[in-house]
């Protein structure tokens, strides 16, 4: 009778199977290529434009699941272990396990809490299909038939490898984690082809009981240890498996390109398996490597941030964008290359190309670079140059390659702000406010821009004139973007930054901003040291740098070549390694023509022109001694506001009054003050005239000032001196 036993228990079982295969064949299952292509990994890859993974970003919360795994990539311990721990009759059965069936009684047959008769094939169909999934009571016998029936389906039309490679894929497993990927890199931080025996184990016993407690996975992976290879360390398994199980080694985001991904993948909106990325592999690990030891050589001048960006300028492709310098930084997150700050003196390109387009200037005019006081609501606007010096009459060549910031506001007050701003608005540069907020000091940079905004602005300068979008995908070229600025003069000014003898005056004969090939660039710096730039162009990229600190806290004695421009000159070699930049042919209707300087104030050369602007001489009218001694007065300007010191007694603080001509005669309120080019002058508060008069009484030059401080305190010895007011 018990002989006979398994027979009839299998008649009876098939019996039953065939009443419900007819039930069971409603639930179509889907093929094995259809369940590859619906597998949908917890991460998205982020990939170089030749399909190196740049970056991996969890983009679903509700699970930890990796890119489908194929089965000659999974350990083969593995396998092994999975099979000897699950279903040791997986490669023979079709399906059911008929002997592990008769050898259990009916009341447990079935019992979830067990997979004695569960094959690998039958948990997949329970995986394929919710039908076949147990509830919160465990199955019904209805469930558990049907699941059967379908694990039948299941060997006829799949093969074997791909039902063992789906489950490996699809079984979920501890926690968050869903298939074998996820697990080994989670748990052990190695792919799943890299899992020893004793891991293997571990996740096999993780199969049978995911969130079993460390002890009970450890007990359950000494015996599959044991049936895989004949022996066991339990007790080093034990410390294995508990240092495992608390190990989350596979972090939600990994890779070179952090914020080009978040920002790629914000712009996608799909979170696909994988996102292809116009970057450079290469060039993106040798931008952050360069990025990185630049800065740890900034040690000690408060300098802990950067951002970089490369752009293609015919395609407008990103081939490298670095954000941060990651661990050198106490905010990683913040992306520097969207990041909106001061650009300083990096605007100006586009303030001389727009005065040149206009016919304002040339690049031979000349524009006195000296002290200067203009006027603005808020009060005297006195800009300075980076040296605190001034170098007396320049050409617009040398004051835009050697970033004179006088020469700039002047010509900002020939364009105007709000035309300048623009201007800028055009070339892509979204001001928060327009020019008339912003004022004369637009031209040194007072705005707020970001670097990508500003490097692809300085690549329309390297398209002559034609602004158009970066792209983060690569594709096609794009046609031209339309013309936003005069094509002779972006050429002009480009023509200008690009000459070492020009910069010399600020930046030297030799400084780290001359190529090996053509380029030209611009630094900039913006107020109290708070961000450095240096962006520019060759024939073929353009390159925007920034350092600073994402606070905004002010670095300590870094120069327009010693903050950023050593990166960006790093960045511009390594990108022309194979052939240096050439330099771009003269658009049609620009001339050059031989000019010279009156007074030797710069030696001759031949300049570029627009067409009707050229001429031979640019001079100053008369003769250096004559326009010497043309008598006006040189301090204070017109319009001062001064403020007594309330610590000072009067009779010891002094305004020095300076004049240029030979025989000075100074009238203060109509009354003489006193001769000479320089004189002392006892100030006191109110509103002052105050002329130069030659012998006749004529007057020749006068200004208006105000002394502010008439609340006076007691001083020692009984005198009196001014309160100190507040400056407007």
């Amino acid at each position: 009778m018990i002989s006979t036993m398994p027979m009839a228990f299998k008649g009876m079982a098939v019996a039953l199977l065939a009443a419900l295969a007819c039930s069971a064949t409603a639930h179509a299952l889907p093929s094995y290529d259809e369940v590859r292509a619906a597998h949908r990994p917890s991460e998205t890859l982020v990939l170089a434009r030749d399909g190196q993974v740049l970056q991996r970003v969890r983009t679903d919360a509700s699970v930890r699941r990796g890119p489908w795994v194929a089965l000659a990539e999974v350990s083969p311990a593995l396998r092994t272990a999975l099979v000897l721990s699950e279903d040791q009759a997986f490669w023979q059965h079709s399906g059911v396990d008929w002997r592990a069936v008769s050898a259990a009684a009916w009341a447990n047959l079935w019992n979830t809490r067990t997979r004695g008769a569960s094959t690998l094939t039958m948990q997949l169909a329970g995986l394929l299909d919710e039908d076949w999934r147990a509830g919160p009571g465990g199955r019904s016998v209805g469930q558990k038939l049907g699941q059967a029936v379908a694990a039948q389906r299941l060997e006829r039309s799949w093969r074997k490898d791909q039902i063992l490679e789906a489950y490996l894929n699809l079984v979920p497993l501890r926690g968050e984690i869903v298939g074998i990927d996820a697990l080994a890199r989670s748990l052990f931080g190695k792919a799943p082809h890299g899992l020893d025996a004793r891991e293997a184990a571990i996740a096999a016993a993780l199969v049978r009981g995911p969130n079993a407690a460390p002890a009970v996975v450890a007990r359950r992976a000494c015996t599959v240890l044991k049936d895989s290879t004949g022996a066991a360390d339990c007790a080093g398994l034990e410390l294995l498996t508990l240092g495992a199980l608390q190990r989350r080694s596979w972090p939600a985001s990994e890779g070179i390109a952090p914020h080009l991904a978040r920002r790629l993948l914000h712009e996608d909106g799909t979170g696909g398996a994988s996102l292809r990325s116009s970057l450079d592999a290469g060039l993106q690990r040798f931008a952050r490597q360069q990025l990185a030891q630049h800065l740890r050589e900034l040690r000690g001048r408060n300098v802990e941030d950067g951002a970089l960006v490369v752009l293609d300028n015919a395609s407008g492709e990103v081939l490298a964008w670095v954000g941060s310098s990651g661990a050198l930084s106490r905010a990683a997150e913040v992306d520097g290359v969207l990041a909106l700050r001061q650009p300083g003196s990096t605007l100006k390109p586009f303030l001389y190309a727009q005065a040149i387009a206009e016919g304002r200037l040339t690049a031979a005019s000349l524009l006195e670079d000296a002290p200067t006081h203009i006027a603005t609501p808020a009060g005297l606007y006195i800009p300075q140059n980076y040296d605190r010096r001034f170098k007396g009459w320049v050409s617009v060549r040398t004051a835009l390659a050697s970033s004179l910031n006088v020469p700039a506001v002047r010509t900002l007050v020939m364009v105007s702000p709000d035309a300048f701003a623009r201007q800028l608005q055009a070339l892509g540069l979204a001001l928060a406010h327009g020019g008339d907020h912003y004022g004369t000091s637009l031209a040194l940079g007072s705005a707020e821009v970001s670097l990508l905004a500003l490097t692809n602005a300085y690549r329309a300068l390297a398209n002559g004139g034609r602004a158009s979008p970066v792209r983060l995908v690569p594709g096609a070229r794009p046609a031209p973007g339309p013309p936003v600025l005069d094509a002779r003069a972006a050429f002009i000014v480009g023509d200008i930054l690009a000459d070492p003898l020009a910069r010399a005056m600020t930046f030297g004969t030799d400084s780290v901003l001359a190529t090996r090939g053509w380029a030209a660039v611009k630094t900039g710096t913006s107020k109290d040291m708070r961000d450095n730039w240096a962006i520019g162009w060759s024939d073929r990229y353009t390159v925007g740098v920034w350092v600073g600190n994402a606070g905004g806290a002010a670095m300590w004695d870094v120069s327009g070549t010693s903050g950023a421009a050593p990166i960006w000159a790093a960045l511009m070699q390594q990108l022309h390694r194979q052939a240096p930049g050439r330099a771009p042919r003269a658009p049609a209707g620009v001339e050059q023509a031989a000019v010279r300087f009156g007074d030797a104030l710069e030696a001759p050369r031949r300049e570029w022109f627009l067409p009707g602007t050229a001429q031979p001489l640019f001079a100053l009218a008369g003769t250096r001694e004559d326009r010497a001694a043309t008598p006006r007065i040189l301090a204070p300007v017109d319009g001062s506001i001064l403020a007594l010191d309330p610590d000072i007694p009067p009779a010891h603080q002094r305004l020095w009054l300076r004049a240029q001509g030979p025989d000075a005669r100074w009238r203060m309120d109509g009354k003489p003050l006193g001769r000479g080019r320089e004189l002392a002058w006892l100030p006191w508060p109110g509103r002052h005239q105050l002329q130069l008069v030659d012998a006749g009484g004529t007057v020749l030059d006068q200004v208006r000032i105000e002394v502010r401080g008439a609340a006076v305190k007691p001083a020692r010895g009984g005198a009196a001196a001014p309160a100190r007011p507040a400056w407007p």
